[in-house]
């Protein structure tokens, strides 16, 4: 028996490609708007006040306490029951973008915190006030430290958009399964469903790893002592 069919292949690798174009139209959407909600979030999660805190924070220990394809299926099974229907692709977007709004607000929140509060105080002394010192001197460096991390939340919620395949958005995954069904070629599909996550996926890797370095070599040279000025010879000095 051939475990390989190319036949299948010939016949279904463009709906296969659609079916990832999906894949990646979704992901772009949820980095966008998961990027953005998530800066005010961090910010109200940093807040001196426990009663602005607490409906944040509570909104975040929930999303952390709950597994993601739970919040899919409350998203687009139980909403309608409360009058708000959504169809798959629109009800992924929403639970993508709430799991990932709460774990990116934590990553913007640890990145906040990095920077010293001193540099807050020479802001307000040079009379900026809080916002904008917050969006010329905090949030910039802020952001350079998270930047690793972000990359790899990203990757993860590349993988993660698989899970949509649960309420039928026609993604790669949901279209593997119904080729497979199909076709009963469950070997060539998968693996060839497979390969087409690993090509998206790994150039993400690299970009990620790549700019891990650039930061790591921008921070050796901030930190690197400047070299000693040369000073002149005594002799110089008094000619």
């Amino acid at each position: 028996m051939e475990l390989l069919n190319l036949e299948v292949i010939r016949s279904y690798g463009f709906v296969l490609l659609q079916g990832l174009g999906n894949t990646v139209l979704l992901t772009l959407i949820v980095i966008v708007l998961a990027g953005l909600l998530a800066i005010p979030l961090a910010l109200v999660r940093t807040s001196r006040f426990w009663l602005v805190r607490l409906p944040f924070e509570t909104f975040v220990e929930i999303i952390r306490g709950t597994p993601l394809i739970l919040q899919l299926f409350y998203v687009y099974y139980v909403l309608p029951s409360a009058g708000v229907q959504l169809d798959p692709f629109a009800a992924a977007v929403v639970a993508l973008t709430m799991n990932y709004t709460a774990y990116l607000s934590e990553v913007y929140r640890g990145g906040i915190k990095s920077i010293p509060v001193g540099q807050r105080n020479a802001a307000a002394a040079l009379g900026m006030t809080p916002g904008k010192a917050f969006i010329r001197i905090i949030l910039p460096q802020a952001f350079k430290v998270v930047t690793p991390t972000l990359g790899n939340y990203f990757i993860a919620l590349f993988k993660d958009t698989a899970l949509a395949s649960v309420v039928t958005v026609n993604e790669l995954l949901y279209t593997g399964n119904l080729i497979s069904s199909s076709t009963y070629q469950y070997f060539t599909v998968y693996t060839v469903t497979g390969i087409l996550y690993f090509i998206a996926g790994f150039p993400a890797s690299l970009l990620v790893r790549y700019l891990e370095k650039r930061l790591q070599n921008a921070s050796s040279k901030r930190r690197r002592p400047s070299p000693p000025a040369v000073l002149p010879e005594v002799g110089e000095a008094t000619r």
